[in-house]
């Protein structure tokens, strides 16, 4: 790797299931070992001089899956898990401004809302709050999901049928969502699933 003269090489922090680029940061070969020994995704300050592990005041911490670095070995590429959001703002990505400085909520990659619901959907299996839909297909186990998967399905290709673009879009977005519950209820996590469609696709 390729440090530059201060020492330093930029790390680009992303999170390694959704793909949502959350933060740019700087570390030097100190900040590098401590992340890879402990884990937690470790920063070089440039302001303050000194070390700084992200989250460390907020228990918003970064926890390493892999570190990958560019061509030319100048950049780093961070996966990481976030607990909580990443930006000082409390937005999940510190990349919510255009260029004209406006405010944004549009999250880059779209996909990134079917990690964020099937995190939604764990943390109902976890819970398990009264009143919740999820709580009552969970509840409900293999066959009530399966049933409904199975009604989803026929809906639709009843919209496909009927030549309705936005009918479609609704009821996929329905099966999606029921077929991500039936996921979390057999203990399946949609990286399998994403796994198994990169094998098909390499072949």
């Amino acid at each position: 790797m390729q440090f530059d003269a201060h020492g330093l090489i930029p790390a680009i922090v992303q999170h390694a299931r959704s793909g949502e680029v959350l933060m740019l940061g700087y570390m030097n070969e100190a900040a590098l070992q401590q992340t890879l020994a402990t884990r937690q995704v470790t920063f070089w300050s440039r302001s303050r001089q000194s070390l700084w592990r992200k989250g460390e005041t907020s228990g918003h911490v970064l926890h390493l899956v892999e570190i990958r670095q560019d061509c030319d070995g100048d950049t780093l590429l961070v996966l990481a898990e976030p607990a909580g959001p990443t930006c000082h703002t409390g937005r999940i990505s510190c990349f919510h401004r255009t260029i004209e400085g406006a405010t944004i909520d549009t999250r880059v990659p779209p996909s990134v809302i079917l990690t964020d619901l099937a995190d939604l959907i764990a943390r109902r299996a976890s819970t398990m709050p009264e009143g919740s839909y999820t709580t009552r297909l969970l509840t409900g186990g293999v066959d009530r999901i399966g049933k409904k998967i199975g009604e989803e399905a026929a809906e639709v290709i009843i919209a496909a049928k009927n030549g309705a673009p936005a009918e479609l879009a609704w009821e996929l977005a329905d099966l999606v969502y029921h077929a991500l519950v039936l996921l979390q209820q057999q203990g399946v996590t949609p990286e399998t699933v994403w796994a198994e469609l990169r094998r098909r696709h390499s072949t």
